[in-house]
């Protein structure tokens, strides 16, 4: 017996050397990753953002950089708020499929059998659009000018000494009292008699080529809303946001805590004013990088046939490659970062075989990717914007550094 309880010692001692050996390079690794990140973050390209690495059971590492609001000096971390411009058009994807789940509608059904105004592309008005092309972005349909000029608003009662009130010549923030709701903005530019609908088409036939359409994924979620009878924020609540336990997310200021919400920047040393947009669904998501790591994490699961939100045949659907090479007039296949050489339901695929969506807004910079080969995924957000090849080469800097990492932490 004596001799028994002393092996059992032995073998409990050496198991737990080895975990502490374990825990110490984890500490180091996270260390390390710390400190590359902040090098790239000294060089003072941003005022805040955060980054994470997920596999397909956890957070395996999350972290705040910088300033949320430069002025308060408040510090940006891993609970702090933002806009995640397009990786929200991922959250449509979601939404078509649990309302296809529900018996709603099908992918496949032709757009008009939601909408209420007359929608065709005018150079082949006798061919249907249907929801698939929308969620492919093969739908002819095109932002034109009004959607950067008449799609975004300042939020209501903010301070807006010192905010630039227009991020450029073509893209302006309207007032607040001329807010209007996401069906209304779309009859203007998609209607046969909508006053801003000019070049709101290609002179492709519907299903034919890929074009990217901010106001094709605005449709897709007002057909959500069409088809289920439900706002598409309270949807996708219901659906998507309350099941993760994202707490800290909404499409509208007032499901979040505001408190949390980071300032946004035209630059360093520009700031934003707090805006809002009639087609929300197709960038406006507002998230912490905590939260978004649960829904990546969720994604893996999902790819994986172990998802929580959607059936396994659902997520099969997401993440089918939908188009080929012929859907194509320009791939681009040097690009590691881009997610347009395939598309799922409204998720991109890069020609390096990762799988999600960038983002790109007044303020915003956002990535969101997962290995399909190891189940490791990796986010960035950030509240500034960049022009330049210095601050290019920091962030795609920082994404290529948790993507080392991500790798000595899996190994």
């Amino acid at each position: 017996m004596k001799k028994n309880t002393l092996l059992f010692v032995a073998y409990f001692l050496l198991i737990s050397c080895h975990t502490m050996k374990n825990s110490q390079a984890n500490h180091n690794s996270r260390d390390s990753l710390y400190k590359e990140i902040r090098t790239l973050y000294q060089q003072g390209n941003f005022n805040g953002f955060a980054v994470s690495i997920v596999d397909d059971q956890t957070t395996l590492y999350e972290k705040g950089f910088g300033f949320s609001d430069l002025k308060k000096r408040k510090s940006y971390t891993e609970n702090t708020i933002q806009n995640i411009a397009s990786v929200s058009k991922t959250f449509v994807g979601i939404a078509l499929l649990k309302a296809q789940e529900l018996g709603k509608l099908n992918l496949d059904d032709p757009i008009q059998k939601y909408i209420p105004f007359k929608i065709s592309n005018p150079n082949f008005p006798k061919t249907p659009i249907t929801i698939r092309q929308l969620a492919t972005h093969t739908s002819s349909i095109m932002d034109n000018e009004f959607y950067l000029s008449k799609n975004y608003f300042l939020k209501p009662n903010q301070d807006l000494q010192g905010a630039k009130l227009n991020f450029d010549d073509e893209q302006i923030f309207n007032p607040s009292d001329s807010i209007i709701s996401m069906n209304t903005f779309l009859e203007n530019v998609l209607a046969e008699n909508g006053k801003w609908n000019k070049n709101s088409f290609s002179s492709h036939v519907p299903g034919s080529i890929y074009e990217y359409s901010n106001v094709g994924t605005a449709l897709a979620a007002l057909i959500v809303e069409r088809a289920t009878g439900q706002e598409f924020d309270v949807f996708t609540k219901e659906y998507i946001l309350k099941p993760l336990q994202m707490k800290d997310s909404g499409w509208k200021y007032k499901d979040i805590q505001f408190s949390k919400f980071s300032r946004l920047y035209e630059s360093p040393d520009t700031a934003l004013p707090y805006y809002l947009s009639a087609t929300y669904p197709d960038g406006g998501l507002m998230t912490s990088i905590k939260d978004l790591s649960k829904y990546l994490t969720e994604l893996i699961k999902g790819y994986n046939g172990k998802g929580t939100i959607l059936t396994q045949k659902s997520y099969q659907e997401y993440f089918k490659p939908q188009l080929t090479a012929s859907n194509f007039t320009e791939r681009n296949d040097k690009n590691p970062y881009s997610e347009s050489y395939n598309v799922g339901i409204f998720m991109g695929f890069g020609y390096t075989g990762y799988i999600g969506h960038t983002g790109g807004d007044p303020g915003v910079m956002s990535m969101l990717f997962f290995d399909p080969k190891n189940n490791l995924g990796r986010i960035m957000i950030f509240n500034t914007n960049f022009s330049d090849k210095k601050g290019n080469d920091a962030f795609y800097g920082i994404w290529n550094v948790l993507e080392k990492y991500q790798v000595q932490d899996r190994n």
